[in-house]
């Protein structure tokens, strides 16, 4: 028996590749347009504005102490 030849690759059309990146950037720009997440959760409250968010605990301080130049 013998063995049938392939079929000849045709190499990747220029018209295939620029399909693929335009599928690619209507997609992106769709992702985009998403809306990110409930708006109510990024605003914070009053007392969340006033509360203190950076204390410099003894771990800091020794952290500087042990990296000063």
């Amino acid at each position: 028996m013998t063995s049938q030849p392939e079929p000849p690759r045709t190499p990747l059309q220029r018209r295939d590749i620029l399909k693929t990146l335009g599928l690619g950037a209507a997609g992106a720009a769709a992702a985009t347009m998403l809306p990110a997440g409930d708006a109510a959760q990024a605003a914070e409250t009053p007392q969340e504005q006033v509360k203190t968010r950076y204390r410099e605990t003894e771990h800091v301080k020794r952290f500087y102490a042990l990296n000063r130049l």
